[in-house]
């Protein structure tokens, strides 16, 4: 009985995977002959029916981006670097998708142990870091066991030197492992999607106007709380609320 479930399982994932490579197969096609429109459906309907993937979220941006819909391309790049960023083509479009918006970020200076943590962290995507914790961790446990039952004071010491560092990097990896998965899983970043957006003092209409930002801008959701407002930051620190509708989650 366990035998035929799991048959029947590897079947419907098979059938899974030779349908969405043949949507994508034609979806590239469309793109490849200038139908973007139809190009960007055919993604949709891959990341719909198959679940999320840095690749097609990337193609899916390049359709936009084609379209000259900018914040639509900034969104989708964005959800592709957040599930791998260490795709220096999905950073390369990013980047100059960006550079067709109208605000210009002037971020305020970052604590540099922070920026060293986000640069390193971003070198694997979460699967890439999961693997090391498990070979890091597993080395260790190798050098343990030399330590433990190797009679040569040399191999000891060697052992020790390295189960410390095997040891040490193990848990540097579980640590960008974890802070990448958290950041996939609490989504607190968005995309302004409309062409401007007066950011307000508080969560109400009448609210003393602050500053405007304009699409494709990313910004940081601080309180999702109100029914229809959000407080968002910006990178430069200021902050402010403005309605629900015009962001969208990446």
């Amino acid at each position: 009985m366990a035998f035929a479930v799991m048959s029947l399982c590897l079947t419907f994932q098979t059938h899974a995977r030779e349908n969405s490579d043949s949507i994508a197969a034609a979806a590239d096609s469309a793109y490849i002959h200038g139908d973007f429109m139809t190009a960007a459906s055919l993604y949709e309907d891959i990341i719909e029916n198959f679940g999320v993937n840095a690749t097609v979220y990337m193609n899916l941006g390049n359709c936009w981006y084609k379209q000259d819909e900018i914040a639509r391309a900034v969104l989708c790049y964005e959800r592709a670097y957040l599930l791998d960023p260490s795709d220096d083509d999905i950073r390369f479009n990013l980047e100059l998708a960006r550079t067709k918006t109208v605000d210009k970020v002037n971020p305020k200076n970052r604590f540099l142990p922070a920026v060293w943590f986000a640069s390193v962290r971003s070198s694997l995507d979460v699967r890439q870091w999961s693997v090391s914790v498990i070979v890091l961790f597993a080395l260790t446990v190798l050098c343990v066991g030399l330590l433990m039952f190797s009679k040569k004071y040399s191999v000891r010491k060697i052992s020790l030197g390295f189960a410390s560092i095997f040891f040490v990097f193990s848990i540097l990896s579980f640590i960008f492992a974890f802070t990448q998965m958290g950041n996939i899983s609490e989504r607190n970043a968005a995309i302004i999607m409309v062409p401007s957006v007066t950011v307000k003092s508080t969560p109400i209409e009448s609210g003393t106007d602050l500053f405007t930002i304009h699409e494709g801008r990313k910004v940081e959701i601080l309180d999702s709380g109100m029914k229809e407002w959000v407080e968002i930051r910006l990178e430069d620190g200021n902050t402010g609320w403005l309605p629900l509708s015009a962001i969208e989650i990446i």
